[in-house]
């Protein structure tokens, strides 16, 4: 695994992450993977500002000094970052456009995990509607707050988790056996599924850079598995109204 990276000058680092990769060392495998250790290598220094979960790709930025750092720090504390991120959902959402206001807080039952609570911290996801499926639907998801799983947990509430999430949903990987009528797989061999990590994908940042104060904005295209899956929905799987089918079968 290698992170590509995207844009870098005297202050910042953009890259790229790819999904499986850790945006800091692991406390217990420090030889796991992952982006600080790779850009250290180059760089001697540099600052993490944020961080996207293991399985999670996309853009990332990272600082090259310390007044960089403290700047870019500072607008993500006050939420001033603009986060965009794609992720696909198992159902169809019906609204193309809503806010989702759901306090978080640590799951004390599941330890790592998060979970909505009246007590818990603010917090607040945009959710738009890209694309519909017969059973999915990709969407554009812009988080106000950074709470951990955020994404995750705040579509899970609602009804519409991760295609592909253990954790907050029921499933640990997507087969197209899944979509695909009368699917076969030759003998003596196993269906490879088409993912196996949660479908969330950073795909864009947008702050003011802190050097030059202008607005900035970086963006990733959407990894292979990603892409392979909204492929195969479009294929297989195509979004039909009752209104343009000429009988029930066609739905099934």
């Amino acid at each position: 695994m290698k992170p590509d990276i995207l844009f870098e000058d005297e202050s910042i680092v953009i890259v790229s992450k790819p999904a499986g990769m850790l945006t800091i060392p692991d406390r217990f495998d420090k030889d796991f993977p992952n982006i600080r250790t790779f850009l250290i290598n180059q760089y001697n220094e540099i600052f993490t500002v944020h961080r996207l979960d293991r399985d999670t790709s996309g853009v990332l930025v990272f600082a090259k000094n310390a007044e960089a750092h403290k700047h870019l720090s500072m607008q993500f504390e006050h939420q001033q970052v603009q986060k965009t991120y794609l992720a696909i959902v198992r159902g169809i959402i019906s609204k193309d456009d809503q806010d989702i206001d759901i306090p978080l807080i640590a799951d004390t039952r599941k330890k790592g995990l998060m979970r909505p609570s009246a007590r818990g911290k603010e917090s607040f996801t945009s959710v738009h509607v890209a694309q519909r499926f017969r059973m999915a639907s990709l969407l554009e998801c812009k988080p106000k707050t950074g709470r951990l799983h955020q994404i995750r947990v705040h579509l899970s509430a609602i009804g519409y988790p991760l295609l592909v999430d253990p954790d907050y949903g029921n499933n640990a990987e997507f087969k197209l056996s899944t979509i695909k009528k009368k699917f076969n797989v030759k003998k003596h061999q196993e269906e490879r599924p088409l993912l196996i990590r949660t479908p969330l994908h950073s795909s864009s940042l947008e702050f003011t850079h802190p050097l030059t104060s202008e607005s900035v904005k970086f963006t990733a295209e959407m990894p292979k598995d990603m892409s392979a899956t909204i492929n195969v929905l479009n294929k297989y799987a195509p979004y039909k109204t009752f209104d343009s089918l000429s009988s029930y079968d066609e739905w099934l």
